[in-house]
């Protein structure tokens, strides 16, 4: 292995700190000799950096390996971000070879829930799953694998994925490691706190009704959920929900989300939705200028749940940086039946859960308990088994009919921004299953307040980290952009990335 002086390695990181978001030096760097890596080299380079170091022989993928199955090993006793270890399945996968893909030997973590890898067991967050095993990769991880992604372990999800808080009773809870006694949100918070930790730069995540974007912003990341249709969606439970879910990564570069868009979104045989430009590569369209967009701005969401001033604050310094970039900014507000919008995600929800449930009953002949469930999952699943057919289909509808209304209001804009939540983190506890439903769902309500719509609609939304408390708590701002227009979308991240970086801000742990 080629071997720089630590001089070469310092210059080098240098024109990060110096603006550059992300490493895009072209030279092998040294990485503290051949006797291993050092943490505050690994963490100065995204996904993509880390696979250029790769190509050029500057580390290998059992040395990127090892160091993050070190970091895991030091953090995640104080985050219980990983919960499934799969240390050995992916020493495996490196020594006989990662292949030549985009992401070729970078180590990375799946979500533990929604998604089903050969010879592991997906728990999806429940004591009713926690032996279930793939017997092989489905969609989305075949993906994964051809892109050369080195899976090591899987994150933390509440139990089905059914709160913006990421606690369950199989696995505890997962702190935030910007402050150990606050949320991650959910339900990717494993995976967040995972990359904000420093375990990996970039990691799986899904998104029913804000579970990509509510964590990337409690935990200081970036967050794209794509388009309806986008992304395979995994094994789960297929068109079920209606089509509210999307499957994709929290990162902590626009690039990289970017770069995973073109590892995963291409060729998708049998997929019920098609969303896809046809305009060339996201990495080459997020390069692009995004130009003066038309931006409306909404501080108050479309419910009537309260909004913290730091995120009213948050949205107000984001509107004024897209000003100063040239962008044309006004509020303005779409006009959506939100009630019925939300009472139909609600009952896609729940009708996903019976299905689900009622497909492992099936596996383990037997009958699901009161014991196998969190509570507010078991009083909806009883809810569940007794929605009529036709009631499904007219939720359908109103999902359709919320979709129809967003399109026609972004026809005056291209981007709508709004607080990512309408809350900052909150400590532990606050949210919880256990709660009556009734108080569960308002609180969790409260949470996704303003990212839920787009899963209705299917656009696209992101979560930009553009924000801090005074006591050191990320607040992210959300943009979303019209169906299937992605590009737009990371042309204004990499825009705003590059105005405001957020790469080298990491919490301490």
């Amino acid at each position: 292995m080629t071997t720089f002086s630590r001089r070469d390695f310092i210059a080098g990181t240098a024109l990060l700190a110096a603006g550059a978001a992300v490493s895009t030096l072209r030279a092998p760097l040294s990485w503290a000799g051949s006797s291993g890596l050092r943490f505050d080299e690994y963490v100065r380079f995204d996904a993509m950096g880390l696979a250029e170091q790769v190509r050029l022989g500057a580390v290998s993928p059992a040395e990127l390996l090892e160091l993050a199955i070190n970091r895991t090993e030091a953090v995640n006793p104080q985050i219980n971000a990983v919960v499934m270890e799969h240390f050995e399945l992916a020493r495996r996968q490196v020594a006989a070879g990662v292949g030549g893909g985009a992401f070729a030997g970078v180590p990375f973590l799946l979500k533990d829930l929604g998604v089903s890898m050969a010879d592991t067991v997906t728990t999806q967050g429940s004591r009713f799953f926690k032996d279930a095993r793939a017997r092989q990769d489905d969609p989305f991880v075949r993906k994964v694998r051809d892109a050369g992604l080195v899976v090591f372990g899987k994150t933390h999800s509440p139990e089905f994925g059914n709160s913006p808080n990421t606690e369950s009773s199989l696995f505890g809870a997962t702190c935030n490691p910007w402050n150990l006694d606050y949320s991650v949100g959910g339900s990717s918070g494993g995976a967040a706190a995972a990359v904000a930790a420093g375990i990996v730069p970039v990691a799986h995540a899904s998104d029913g009704g804000g579970s990509i974007r509510i964590p990337a912003s409690a935990c200081g990341l970036f967050g794209l959920k794509p388009s309806r249709g986008l992304v395979p969606i995994g094994s789960g439970d297929g068109e079920v929900r209606g089509g509210l879910s999307a499957q994709h990564v929290i990162s902590r570069s626009v690039r990289d989300t970017a770069a995973m868009l073109d590892a995963f979104a291409w060729s998708n045989p049998g997929r019920a939705f098609d969303a896809h430009s046809g305009e060339g590569s996201y990495i080459a369209q997020m390069k692009r200028e995004p130009g003066k967009l038309r931006i409306a701005v909404m501080q108050e969401p479309l419910q009537d749940f309260p909004v913290d001033a730091e995120c009213i604050k948050a949205v107000d310094q984001a509107a004024l940086l897209c000003r100063e970039l040239g962008h044309r900014v006004e509020e303005a507000v779409p006009r959506i039946d939100m009630a019925s919008a939300a009472q139909a995600s609600g009952l896609m929800s729940i009708v996903s859960l019976a299905h689900r449930v009622a497909l492992r009953e099936a596996e383990l002949g037997r009958a699901v308990t009161e014991a196998d469930l969190e509570p507010a999952n078991w009083q909806m699943l009883s809810w569940g088994k007794q929605i009529p057919a036709l009631d499904y289909a007219r939720g359908l509808d109103a999902l359709q009919q919320a979709a129809r209304e967003m399109a026609e209001f972004m026809q005056d804009y291209d981007v709508l921004l709004s607080p990512t939540l309408a809350q900052v983190p909150p400590k532990l506890g606050v949210i919880d299953m256990a709660l009556p439903l009734e108080q569960f769902g308002a609180v969790a309500g409260r949470v996704a307040a303003f990212t839920s719509i787009f899963n209705t609609t299917g656009q696209p939304a992101m979560s930009v980290p553009l924000y801090w408390t005074e006591s050191g708590l990320p607040v992210g701002v959300m943009f979303a952009g019209r169906f299937g227009e992605e590009r737009t979308l990371l042309r204004l991240a990499a825009q705003l990335e590059q105005a405001q970086p957020w790469f080298t801000r990491l919490p301490k742990l």
